[in-house]
């Protein structure tokens, strides 16, 4: 399984490079989820691909919000940079990006990046998966919201394709992209790389505190990586965009040391590694929560 790390700026790309990670995943300063990470300018790309280049790790570029229609032009100049620095794959949610995508694979004789389908896209079925391959997705992240037992059938019904899922980080109250409440509570859109945190803040019923009643426990899979593992799963996704370098070089070496050396994968530790999850939960204290494989 491939392990995919987060990088917010340029320190935590170069911790999780160190640290072990196959892939790595990043946006520009605009149209990506995480606006409020450091980011990297457009001009910065170019650098950061080819510092992950040198070191056998691969790029994703993040273009997984809604678009307005005036973005388009943006979305399409972004897609071109992407191609012309050599970054591997672009996340994509909206559908107007991925017609901009299949627009320039065509024109790109498919010399472009890879489509991958965000997690925001909210996929939760087999059905979804196959129009995805359809379209020309090498790889669909799938909604944060599913079971085992549902993920397992996805991948048993869409071969063909490679499936990724969310392996340590922070869950959202909120269905993966279907999130309004940061819009109706915050005025800011989660779906659009502004999100207010509304599930994370005290909140009063009646008039009565209920403390942070939606505030999820971060994902921590690291017990059950066997599992995935024999689901069928091709990637493993570190959230934390927003984390310190400190962070992401703690969660890439914590999954790396389970998954193996990357030229040579040794048999995924058991479950009863209790030092394995012990780190994991510190992870997720990190951010004050504790966690759970979902």
């Amino acid at each position: 399984m491939e392990l995919l790390a987060p990088a917010g700026d340029f320190e935590c790309l170069e911790a999780a490079i160190d640290a072990g990670a196959d892939a790595v995943y990043f946006g520009l300063s605009l149209l990506n989820a995480r606006r409020g990470a450091r980011n990297f300018s457009p001009a910065e790309l170019g650098r950061a691909t080819e510092l992950a280049r040198r070191n056998g790790v691969s790029t994703h570029l993040t273009l997984n919000i809604d678009i307005a229609g005036r973005e388009t032009g943006a979305a399409a100049r972004l897609l071109s940079l992407a191609r012309d620095t050599g970054v591997d794959a672009v996340i994509v949610r909206d559908w107007a990006v991925i017609s901009l995508w299949l627009a320039l694979n065509s024109s790109d004789s498919g010399h472009g990046p890879a489509l991958h389908i965000s997690t925001q896209a909210a996929i939760t079925n087999a059905d979804g998966v196959r129009l995805a391959r359809e379209i020309g997705a090498r790889r669909v992240v799938l909604a944060r919201e599913l079971s085992l037992e549902e993920i397992r059938g996805i991948v048993d019904a869409s071969a063909g394709i490679e499936i990724e899922v969310f392996a340590q980080g922070a869950l959202c109250y909120s269905v993966s992209g279907r999130c309004l409440m940061s819009s109706w509570g915050g005025g800011r859109s989660g779906n659009r790389g502004l999100c207010a945190s509304p599930c994370r803040v005290p909140w009063a019923v009646n008039g009565a505190p209920v403390g942070s009643a939606m505030s999820m426990r971060d994902v921590a899979v690291i017990d059950r990586l066997e599992d995935l593992k024999n689901a069928g799963i091709s990637a493993l996704k570190i959230e934390g965009r927003l984390k310190r370098p400190e962070w992401v070089r703690e969660a890439v070496s914590l999954y790396r040391q389970a998954l193996g050396p990357k030229e040579n994968p040794a048999d995924i530790p058991s479950p009863s590694d209790e030092n394995a999850v012990g780190r994991a939960r510190r992870l997720a204290a990190y951010a004050g929560r504790d966690s759970t494989s979902a």
